[in-house]
Protein backbone atom coordinates (compact mmCIF):
# COMPACT_ATOMS: atom_id res chain seq x y z
CA UNK A 1 0.00 0.00 0.00
CA UNK A 2 1.10 3.42 -0.51
CA UNK A 3 1.61 6.20 2.54
CA UNK A 4 -1.55 5.31 3.50
CA UNK A 5 -5.16 5.87 2.25
CA UNK A 6 -5.73 9.29 2.23
CA UNK A 7 -2.95 9.68 -0.38
CA UNK A 8 -5.46 8.13 -2.25
CA UNK A 9 -8.75 8.74 -0.83
CA UNK A 10 -8.37 12.44 0.58
CA UNK A 11 -6.57 13.99 -1.95
CA UNK A 12 -9.17 14.57 -4.26
CA UNK A 13 -9.96 18.59 -4.10
CA UNK A 14 -13.67 17.86 -5.28
CA UNK A 15 -14.11 15.74 -2.02
CA UNK A 16 -15.88 17.85 0.82
CA UNK A 17 -16.69 15.76 3.25
CA UNK A 18 -15.16 15.63 7.05
CA UNK A 19 -13.95 12.50 8.23
CA UNK A 20 -16.35 12.32 10.94
CA UNK A 21 -18.72 12.02 8.05
CA UNK A 22 -17.15 9.56 5.94
CA UNK A 23 -16.34 6.89 9.00
CA UNK A 24 -20.01 7.25 10.02
CA UNK A 25 -20.91 6.48 6.75
CA UNK A 26 -19.21 3.85 6.24
CA UNK A 27 -19.53 2.45 9.65
CA UNK A 28 -16.64 2.76 11.54
CA UNK A 29 -14.63 5.07 14.48
CA UNK A 30 -12.97 8.17 13.11
CA UNK A 31 -9.83 7.10 14.99
CA UNK A 32 -9.69 4.17 12.71
CA UNK A 33 -10.40 6.39 9.66
CA UNK A 34 -7.54 8.73 11.00
CA UNK A 35 -5.25 5.57 11.60
CA UNK A 36 -5.61 4.82 7.60
CA UNK A 37 -5.17 8.26 6.69
CA UNK A 38 -2.01 8.47 7.98
CA UNK A 39 -0.82 4.70 7.16
CA UNK A 40 -0.89 3.60 11.10
CA UNK A 41 -3.27 0.53 9.85
CA UNK A 42 -4.84 -0.27 7.05
CA UNK A 43 -8.42 -0.84 6.14
CA UNK A 44 -10.14 -4.84 6.00
CA UNK A 45 -11.09 -5.65 2.89
CA UNK A 46 -15.34 -5.27 3.58
CA UNK A 47 -14.31 -1.56 4.96
CA UNK A 48 -11.62 -0.85 1.54
CA UNK A 49 -14.82 -1.87 -0.64
CA UNK A 50 -16.71 0.55 1.26
CA UNK A 51 -14.01 3.26 0.78
CA UNK A 52 -13.87 2.77 -2.72
CA UNK A 53 -17.78 2.60 -3.91
CA UNK A 54 -17.87 5.73 -2.20
CA UNK A 55 -14.88 7.51 -3.80
CA UNK A 56 -15.65 5.65 -7.06
CA UNK A 57 -12.42 4.18 -7.19
CA UNK A 58 -10.81 0.40 -7.96
CA UNK A 59 -10.37 -1.42 -4.44
CA UNK A 60 -6.88 -1.99 -6.11
CA UNK A 61 -6.30 1.63 -5.76
CA UNK A 62 -6.81 1.19 -1.94
CA UNK A 63 -3.81 -1.30 -1.64
CA UNK A 64 -1.35 -0.89 -4.33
Amino acid sequence: MKEGVKEVLFSEEDISIRTKELAKIIGISQQQLSQYEKGINYPKIEIAKKLSDFFNISINEIFF
